[in-house]
């Protein structure tokens, strides 16, 4: 039994913590926002939990429906169901259940809130299929990942106000930039399989196209803080985080592959710099 927790864990990635953290730091981004300070203790239990639950069983269905291109790539073909440790259906069964407690925390919470976490489960679960037909997912991940920013919104205030959506649509350009990343270090291994990525629509202006998204997320992130009246704190955060998106911009401008992937991880400080803004604006004002 514990060997098959072990692989469980292997599935839903809680070795690699990255993919919790970029989808954490929005949503904590919209909950503080919206509370104007720090949320309700459970709200703001709800949504960690969640945001790990969702993350996991995405991870879950992800290589579910990549298990027949996984083993066709290096990096990813000794996951646990590519290299056939534990059955496609036992996947399916993992990210059920990690759904349905996921979707048990929402109750909890208002109707609108609830309305908004179905989106996002259907959101979760259809992002794999984009890579087969849309020339940029990562835009679509970016929305399946800054999903709990209308959510948080919904849950402190029971609406969900314009700059919402602003910073939805921030969170997108950052996706979109640091996912970007993370496909320049399989490009060669997906064109072969004829999948689609923006590191492939992108070509040969990669790198000039991430600096383009990180400058949008930055700056829908500080049309954020202009409507809302944030003050220099905000803005620090703001300035922190293009320091360390120019950073990334240094480390990827070889496309070594290495140093892709070194950039896309190093993307959960980008968060947190932002985050830290947030937080001390709320602090001092």
């Amino acid at each position: 039994m514990f060997e098959r927790l072990g692989l469980y864990a292997k599935l839903v990635r809680l070795d690699k913590p990255i993919g919790t953290l970029l989808l954490l730091w929005p949503t904590l981004w919209g909950l503080f926002v919206a509370a104007d300070g720090w949320p309700e203790p459970a709200i703001l239990c709800i949504f960690v939990l969640g945001t790990f639950l969702m993350r996991s069983a995405g991870c879950a269905m992800n290589d579910y429906f990549d298990r027949d291109v996984d083993r066709h790539v290096a990096r990813t073909e000794k996951r646990v169901l590519t290299a056939g440790l534990i059955e496609p259906r036992e996947a399916l069964y993992v990210a059920a259940v990690l759904g349905l407690v996921s979707f048990i925390l929402v109750l909890f919470l208002n109707v609108l809130t609830i309305f908004l976490a179905l989106i996002a489960a259907i959101l979760a679960v259809t992002y794999p299929l984009f890579k087969r037909f849309f020339a940029i997912p990562q835009a679509y991940l970016g929305v399946a990942f800054g999903f709990g920013i209308p959510m948080a919104f919904a849950a402190v205030q029971n609406e969900v106000p314009n700059v919402a959506w602003v910073m939805l649509l921030a969170n997108v350009c950052w996706a979109i930039a640091y996912d970007t990343e993370y496909a320049m270090v399989d490009r060669d291994d997906d064109l072969r399989l004829g999948l689609k990525t923006s590191a492939i629509t992108f070509g040969r202006y990669d790198v000039a196209l991430v600096a383009l998204c990180y400058l949008l997320a930055i700056a829908l992130l500080g049309l954020v803080g202009y409507s809302l009246s944030y003050g220099w704190p905000y803005y620090l955060g703001l300035l922190l985080a293009l320091g360390i998106s120019a950073l990334h911009l240094y480390w990827i401008r070889d496309r070594d592959r290495q140093a892709c992937f070194k950039a896309f991880l190093h993307n959960t400080w980008l968060g947190a710099a932002v985050f830290c803004g947030i937080g001390l604006q709320l602090t001092l004002y």
